[in-house]
């Protein structure tokens, strides 16, 4: 099973930085010799696939990111790692789809954000791999995510971006789908001129043409580690957690078995 990691955007909302926004440190971990070190935001993504049963994670970063690659080279907690560029900030789906040349659509996929914060920690388990389906988490403010709006069975009926008039409190913080719907989805972005930059409105147009997703409310709390503000509350929250076996060992990563590619989207 994959685990595509979006890492390409810019980070515009907590610059300046010297380095790139998912290696943000967050919290801490464990090396190999029981030295706590700082963690980057972006290993509690990893950590909750793998805990989720992915076995490969591919990470799309932008050609100037390089400082990812260095960071978590060709493995992390035997899960390997390939790499593919997107060229231009063109949008979360766009970033997402250039991981498609290496999905096989027998295979189910899962997408996060890589600099958020969720619990719990297993909430991905959840979710089937039979069907697009979405984790989501309620918020204080659904204004500034993706509402995704549900009937009583968790069939979604719309997904509602950053609108100040959102229908409900559950957002979406990850989501997993077969291989074969992720090429469906390319397909229908394809169709639609690309025009989608955010997930949730691709997702709207799939639901138009017939097509069914599915939300589970299994989220606890999320946190966006993007502002500052988000980022006091990432601190504020991990001070909260209880603390969990660390399942990455960057310490261990594997350097020479990374893969660059560049692909279209």
């Amino acid at each position: 099973m994959w685990g595509i990691v979006p890492a390409a955007g810019n980070g515009t909302r907590i610059q300046p930085l010297a380095f790139s926004k998912e290696l943000l440190p967050v919290g801490s971990r464990r090396d190999p010799r029981g030295i706590e070190r700082p963690r980057a935001v972006s290993e509690y993504l990893i950590e909750r696939m793998i805990r989720a049963g992915a076995t490969k994670i591919c990470f799309v970063i932008a050609a100037g990111k390089s400082d990812i690659m260095q960071y978590y080279g060709g493995a992390v907690a035997g899960a390997p790692i390939a790499y593919v560029i997107q060229d231009q900030a063109h949008g979360l789906c766009d970033a997402i789809f250039r991981a498609l040349p290496l999905i096989d659509p027998r295979e189910p996929v899962m997408v996060g954000l890589p600099d958020t914060i969720w619990f719990p920690a297993d909430a991905l388990a959840s979710l089937p791999d039979d069907r697009l389906s979405f984790l989501l988490f309620p918020v204080a403010r659904p204004e500034l995510f993706d509402a995704v709006e549900t009937d009583a069975q968790g069939q979604v009926l719309s997904i509602q971006v950053k609108s100040a008039a959102a229908a409900s409190n559950w957002i979406w913080g990850a989501f997993k789908l077969p291989g074969s719907t992720l090429h469906a989805l390319h397909a229908l972005w394809r169709e639609r001129g690309q025009q989608d930059q955010y997930v949730g409105t691709l997702i709207n147009a799939w639901i138009a043409c017939g097509n069914a997703a599915w939300g589970a409310r299994a989220g606890t709390s999320y946190v966006d580690v993007g502002t500052l503000n988000g980022y006091r509350e990432a601190v504020s929250l991990l001070a909260e957690a209880e603390p969990g076996p660390d399942l990455i060992s960057i310490g261990t990563r594997a350097k020479p078995s990374a893969r660059l590619l560049e692909t279209g989207g």
